[in-house]
């Protein structure tokens, strides 16, 4: 199953087809090719799919979201966090 954890856009790239997210943590790059031209700005909350920003959502909906996915978290171990966590963008897209 894939999960589109809420990241936050911590900075853009000089030619706008990329950004640098924030997603609990942890930073990676991904792609902005999916949006419209300057529709997302730094601080804004984004979410991703196999490496690509796909939409941007509000801070109440992002941080709602986080506190549900804190809690599940929770709930695993130490290497399953971390394996939910960094292979987040790692998602099979369908029929692959």
């Amino acid at each position: 199953m894939c999960l589109s954890i809420p990241s936050k856009v911590v900075k853009i790239a000089e030619d706008k087809a990329s950004c640098t997210v924030d997603t609990m943590g942890v930073e990676r790059d991904a792609s902005l090719m999916m949006m419209e031209d300057d529709d997302v700005q730094i601080g804004d909350f984004v979410l991703l799919h196999i490496g690509f920003v796909m939409n941007k959502i509000d801070e109440t909906s992002a941080q709602e979201s986080l506190d549900t996915y804190k809690e599940i978290l929770s709930l695993l171990d130490e290497e399953e966090r971390a394996k939910v966590i960094l292979e987040d963008d790692n998602c099979p897209t369908r029929g692959a």
